[in-house]
C-alpha cells in the first residue's frame, strides 16, 4: 500500500528542502525525495562552494600584494590547489549535512532515488542512477527507499543543470562545465572560459587570480549581459587590467582537441576566425532546467523551452502539480528558488494575502572581483518602457571606507521614475556590494521614493553612504563629489 502524505517535493535544493520545511511547519505531512544529495547544487557545487574558492583568492590576492597595505610578507606567496579544493568541498559536505539536520528537526521524510508522476497525486521511486554523497553527519533516521508515493500536492525541484552546446560537449578533461572547474587535480596555465554570465566571470575571477592566463569569449556586446551596460563597462576594464583576455561580439564555432589542451575556433565581430589555444576551456552558456524522466508527458504538463510552464504560485496546468526554482524557468537564482518555495506552499495551505513573485525586484550577484549587484530595471530597459527616469551615480573613488579599504574601484548607480520618485533599479560594482544591494530591494519591496531614501541615516564611515549619495545624485543635490 502506498504511504501518504499532504506534500512531496522531488528534489532537495534550496527551493526544494525549504518547500518541505515550510509544508512542516504549516502541519502538512511531508516528504521529499532526492536521488543524489540533500541540499542540491547550490550548496554542493555551485553558491556555496564556489564561494569559498572566490575566498581563498581573495586572501590570495590580498597577501600578493601586502605593500598596498603597509604590510611585508618574506617570501614568495603561494596557492596550494588541493587544499583549496579541500577547503571547499569541506563546505559542501557541512551544508549537505546541515540540511539533513533541518529535515529531521522538521519532522520532514527523505525518500532516496528517482521520482517520476504516475499519475495525479502519485510518484514511484525508483533505484538512484547516481551514488549520493555522503554527509558528514550520518543520513537521518526518517529516511525511505523506492517504492509508490501518494500526496494531494506535489512539487518538482528538480532543478538544472550545465547547458552544452553541439559539437562543443563538456567531456570532463579538457573542455570543463562548473563540476569539473571546481575540483581541478592540477591548475592549467591558460584557460578559455565561454560565456560570461555569472558562473563564467566568476571562474575566470578566480582562476585569473590564481596566476592562471585567462581568455573570456562572449557572443554579446558586453560582459554580464544581464547587467546594466554602464556597470559592465566599468567591470570589463578592471577585469582586463587584471590580466584577462576578453572577447565580446565572438563565438566559439569550433574547437580542436590535442592530448592536453585545445584549440578554440572563434569568430569575431568582424567575422574572422581567431584560434586561441588553451589547456582547458570552461563551458558556462548558461543551464538547463531537469525535466527529463518525471513523467511530465504522461500527465500532459507542459513546457516551454526546457523549463515547466507555472503561474504566480508554482502552479502547473495539471491540478496538484507544481513546480518551483530552476526547472520552473529564470531568473536561475537560489534566492529566487526559495522564496518561490514558500509562495508556492503557503498558496497551498490555504493562508491569506500570499503574493505572486515580482521578479523585478530579485536581486542579481556575481561574486568576481569587483564584485557586480542589482535589482530592478536598468538604464536601458527603463528607457526602452517609455519611463522619464532620473539616473544618479556615486563613485568609490570619492567614499572615505572604499578608499581606507584600497577598494576605490567602484560605482553604484540608481534609477527613479521622474514622476513619481518610484526606485526603478539599482546597480553596483565594487567591493561588498553583494551585501549592501539588499538595502535597495528592502527599499523597492517597501514603494519606498527618492525622499525616504535622502531622509535616512547612514552610518560613517562605510561603503553604503555610496547607495544613498547615488539618490541624492539623481537629484542634484550629491554632497561628496
Amino acid at each position: 500500500m502506498a504511504e501518504n502524505y499532504d506534500v512531496i517535493v522531488i528534489g532537495s535544493g534550496p527551493g526544494g528542502y525549504i518547500a518541505a520545511i515550510r509544508a512542516a511547519q504549516l502541519g502538512l505531512k511531508t516528504a521529499v525525495v532526492e536521488r543524489e544529495h540533500l541540499a542540491g547544487i547550490c550548496s554542493n557545487w555551485g553558491c556555496i562552494p564556489t564561494k569559498a574558492l572566490l575566498r581563498s583568492a581573495e586572501v590570495l590576492h590580498y597577501a600578493q600584494h601586502p605593500g598596498s597595505y603597509g604590510i611585508k610578507i618574506e617570501g614568495a606567496v603561494t596557492p596550494d590547489l588541493k587544499a583549496i579544493v579541500a577547503r571547499s568541498r569541506g563546505i559542501a559536505e557541512r551544508m549537505n549535512g546541515g540540511v539533513g539536520f533541518l529535515m529531521k528537526k522538521n519532522k520532514v521524510d527523505v525518500i532516496w532515488g528517482e521520482a517520476k508522476l504516475t499519475k495525479p497525486g502519485e510518484i514511484v521511486v525508483g533505484k538512484m542512477t547516481k551514488a549520493i554523497v555522503q554527509p558528514q553527519a550520518p543520513l537521518p533516521k526518517n529516511t525511505k527507499g523506492e517504492g509508490t508515493y501518494t500526496a494531494k500536492h506535489i512539487i518538482i525541484a528538480t532543478g538544472a543543470r550545465p547547458r552544452a552546446l553541439p559539437g562543443i560537449e563538456p567531456d570532463g578533461k579538457l573542455i570543463w562545465t562548473y563540476f569539473e572547474a571546481m575540483k581541478p587535480e592540477e591548475m592549467p596555465k591558460s584557460l578559455l572560459v565561454m560565456g560570461s554570465g555569472a558562473i563564467g566571470i566568476e571562474f575566470a575571477s578566480f582562476y585569473r587570480t590564481m596566476g592562471v592566463d585567462v581568455t573570456v569569449v562572449e557572443v554579446m556586446p558586453t560582459v554580464m549581459p544581464v547587467e546594466d551596460a554602464e556597470i559592465s563597462g566599468i567591470a570589463k576594464k578592471q577585469f582586463e587590467k587584471q590580466g584577462m583576455k576578453i572577447h565580446l561580439d565572438a563565438k566559439v564555432t569550433k574547437v580542436d582537441k590535442a592530448a592536453n589542451s585545445i584549440t578554440a575556433h572563434v569568430e569575431m565581430k568582424d567575422a574572422k576566425v581567431e584560434k586561441i589555444t588553451a589547456d582547458r576551456m570552461i563551458s558556462a552558456v548558461g543551464v538547463q532546467g531537469n525535466i527529463e524522466n518525471l513523467g511530465l508527458e504522461t500527465l500532459g504538463i507542459k513546457t516551454d523551452r526546457g523549463c515547466i510552464v507555472i503561474d504566480g504560485y508554482g502552479r502547473t496546468n495539471v491540478p496538484g502539480v507544481y513546480a518551483i526554482g530552476d526547472v520552473a524557468g529564470p531568473p536561475m537564482l537560489a534566492h529566487k528558488a526559495e522564496h518561490e518555495a514558500v509562495i508556492c506552499v503557503e498558496k497551498i495551505a490555504g493562508l491569506p494575502n500570499v503574493h505572486p513573485m515580482d521578479n523585478l525586484k530579485i536581486p542579481g550577484c556575481t561574486y568576481c572581483h569587483p564584485q557586480v549587484a542589482s535589482v530592478g530595471l536598468t538604464e536601458a530597459k527603463a528607457k526602452a518602457e517609455g519611463r522619464e527616469i532620473r539616473v544618479g551615480r556615486f563613485p568609490f573613488v570619492a567614499n572615505g571606507k572604499a578608499i581606507a579599504l584600497g577598494e576605490d574601484q567602484g560605482l553604484v548607480k540608481t534609477i527613479f521614475d521622474r514622476k513619481t520618485g518610484e526606485l526603478l533599479g539599482a546597480h553596483m560594482v565594487g567591493a561588498e556590494v553583494t551585501e549592501l544591494i539588499q538595502g535597495f530591494v528592502v527599499a523597492m519591496n517597501l514603494e519606498t521614493t527618492e525622499e525616504d531614501l535622502m531622509h535616512t541615516i547612514f552610518p560613517h564611515p562605510t561603503i553604503s553612504e555610496t547607495m544613498k549619495e547615488s539618490v541624492l545624485d539623481a537629484y542634484g543635490r550629491a554632497l561628496n563629489a
